[in-house]
């Protein structure tokens, strides 16, 4: 890992994921989760203050970076929730199978490198009727949008640790084979079109797929 990737990326990344606007989105989102909960790219630990403690018994922070691992300590001193650290991609989740009853992604699958692989390992740990509560940005529906987010994306990835723009979000959780039972689009205000646009909502692993 380089000194960028360790020391320097960790901070942009945790500023621009700290937006009033992006805090507020995931106010609406992370509160959900229920019971044993797992948070694939748990970052700096931003989404703790939002579970409730009431209805998490525990929250596995999966977490590869260690350069955002270090970032999160003051988050995790101050957590309503017990968290335990999986320091592992998103390719290789050391849980068991049917293990977790929530699945936690907050701007997450824009950079994992075989989203796939990850989106397969979440349906494994996750509980028939567990659900993938989900807050993405991706793809633009915008034509215009959408090509200056193709062009722009290669040299992207190389500044924001492989954050993708173009992917469409609901599209990758469908082939996952999760069902996504509400979705709500948007472009956060006062954001960059390309980086912007969100996707938000609720997926479920089907009891009886």
């Amino acid at each position: 890992m380089s000194f960028y990737e360790d020391r320097i990326l960790p901070h942009i990344i945790d500023c621009a994921c700290s937006m009033g606007q992006v805090m507020k989105l995931r106010s609406e989102v992370v509160p959900r989760a229920r019971g044993r909960v797992l948070e694939v790219g748990m970052g700096s630990a931003i989404n703790l203050q939002f579970y409730r403690a009431d209805q998490v018994e525990v929250v596995y922070g999966l977490e590869p970076s260690e350069g955002m691992r270090r970032k999160a300590r003051p988050n995790l001193e101050k957590s309503p929730v017990t968290v335990e650290w999986l320091d592992l991609p998103g390719e290789k989740i050391p849980l068991e199978k049917d293990s977790v009853d929530t699945v936690l992604l907050t701007f997450t699958l824009c950079t994992i490198p075989d989203w796939h692989a990850a989106l397969e390992q979440m349906w494994r740990v996750l509980k028939p009727g567990g659900e993938l509560l989900f807050l993405e940005h991706g793809e633009s529906p915008d034509e215009g949008t959408r090509k200056w987010q193709h062009r722009i994306t290669p040299g992207w990835k190389k500044l924001a640790g492989g954050c993708h723009l173009n992917r469409h979000i609901a599209d990758l959780i469908r082939q996952g084979g999760f069902q996504i039972e509400e979705l709500e689009n948007l472009y956060i205000p006062k954001a960059p079109r390309i980086a912007g646009y969100i996707y938000k909502g609720r997926a479920i692993k089907p009891a009886n797929p």
